[in-house]
């Protein structure tokens, strides 16, 4: 049985001598890594035209903040950059009905991955037809409630839901949309947990066994299926945009091989999404502009060579669009140095919330950038772990972050790229609350989500 992380040795996990040297301004808000608007005023950090003290005292602590200008000026990056292409939100990054309304509004389509997704989507009165409904799991029940909505799309993902779809839409009378998600056997750059187009994992037909031809056979034999495309996903927070284009050339074989055996030219080629932010500065996301210019290339060429009309490109943005706009805001509780080998000294500063709001360190090793928050320092840098208020010694939030030598409790840190995952995967871990989501712009907050309460948690106990 292997070890737990959180054993006798994992202090020494990541050693105080193995961190970066020391920023040369710990106030800097680099903005690469921080949403639009976030700016320091006599120190203080402001976000959305508001102060981060402000939004405390009125919101309380933990915090997540999503900067509005950020989010509106991302989105606009994306329709532009794949002008004639159809963009689609991936809930699954963050998604309530407010924000739903708000894609809405920026004339982005939506993709849901579960029937409380599409229940918020329709709560949000999202159109119908520019919902693309994911899973490798849908229930009959998730199905059902899909094709009686009139969902724009559903990516197949099995040869048992081929049939399950196939029966529903029939029962209902309808001709449903599909694609077939297909898995190319790319291997992405990226944590292993993240990585969904390599063969040995459960997205998915192959396209390497024959297992998406096989799909394609049956989707085309059943007349209550209408298919119109194919899908790829080869990952999620991916740098090195190599992958996509040999997903784009693999996926565009397929087309063509669909076309001589079956007479048939699909109209849809959807990409997904995957494409990498900036959590510290070491980070390099492509620029979205030349990698939609990339991915038109090689699927126009592909195309091209195969002699095929060129298909509608679909992409799936999740992180890289909501992920940059969002910040998380806690109060330190305590600062504990702890003395290791060698005379080094790790300073662990805990904080009043921890992995029940942002799993990602723990659960894929993520980095984030922090800094002192709630007022300016010209204290000496010193190497601290940002962590949790929970009962594990894995509750990490930031492994290794310089920050001022004078901090204190009370003090409230910032923590930049949070808006994705951090939200839609946090947990109620030792009976926490869950903070609340809130919008800035312009001088005013929004609450999308309100902060849970003690109430909130009780209400599901039935003793």
């Amino acid at each position: 049985m292997r070890a737990h992380p959180a054993g006798p040795a994992h202090g020494d996990l990541i050693h105080p001598a193995a961190a970066a040297a020391p920023p040369d301004d710990l106030s800097e808000l680099h903005p690469a890594v921080w949403p639009a608007t976030a700016e320091r005023i006599d120190g203080v950090v402001h976000l959305g035209g508001m102060d981060v003290r402000d939004l405390v005292a009125e919101h309380g602590s933990p915090l997540y903040l999503l900067d509005q200008a950020d989010l509106a000026a991302r989105a606009r990056t994306f329709r532009e950059a794949f002008a004639g292409a159809d963009v689609y939100y991936a809930g699954k990054a963050f998604l309530s009905v407010g924000f739903a309304r708000w894609v809405a509004s920026e004339g982005l389509g939506l993709d849901v991955c579960s029937g409380g997704e599409l229940g918020i989507a329709l709560r949000a009165d999202f159109p119908t037809d520019r919902i693309a409904m994911h899973g490798n799991n849908k229930s009959d029940a998730e199905l059902r409630r899909a094709v009686a909505e009139r969902v724009g799309c559903v990516v197949l993902d099995s040869y048992v839901e081929i049939v399950r779809l196939a029966d529903i839409a029939a029962a209902a009378g309808i001709r449903q949309k599909v694609m077939i998600r297909t898995t190319v056997g790319v291997e992405a750059h990226t944590h292993e947990f993240i990585a969904t187009a390599h063969e040995d994992q459960k997205f998915g037909f192959s396209l390497s066994s024959g297992g998406a031809a096989e799909a394609v056979r049956r989707v085309l034999a059943l007349p209550s299926l209408e298919l119109v495309g194919l899908h790829s996903h080869i990952g999620s927070q991916i740098f090195d945009t190599a992958g996509f284009e040999v997903a784009a050339k693999r996926v565009v074989q397929l087309l063509a091989d669909i076309r001589a055996e079956h007479d048939v030219e699909l109209t849809e080629l959807d990409l997904g999404g995957g494409l990498g932010v900036a959590y510290t500065v070491d980070d390099d996301p492509a620029q979205l502009h030349r990698f939609a210019a990339d991915l038109r290339t090689i699927v126009a060429y592909e195309c091209g060579r195969h002699g095929l009309r060129l298909p509608r490109l679909v992409v799936e943005p999740g992180r890289a669009l909501v992920g940059p706009a969002g910040i998380t805001i806690y109060e330190v509780g305590t600062v504990k140095p702890v003395q290791l080998d060698a005379g080094a000294v790790r300073h662990f500063v805990s904080v009043d919330g921890g992995m029940s709001d942002n799993i990602r360190t723990a659960l894929y090793d993520a980095a984030y950038t922090c800094v002192l928050a709630s007022r300016g320092s010209d204290a000496e840098p010193m190497l601290a772990r940002v962590v949790g208020k929970h009962c594990e010694s894995g509750d990490i939030v930031v492994k290794d972050a310089w920050l001022p030598s004078d901090l204190e409790p009370g003090d409230l840190l910032a923590i930049a790229g949070t808006g994705a995952y951090c939200r839609s995967m946090a947990s109620n871990y030792n009976q926490v609350p869950r903070p609340p989501v809130v919008s800035v712009g312009g001088g005013q907050s929004k609450v999308l989500l309100r902060r849970e309460t003690e109430d909130d948690l009780l209400r599901l106990d039935a003793g």
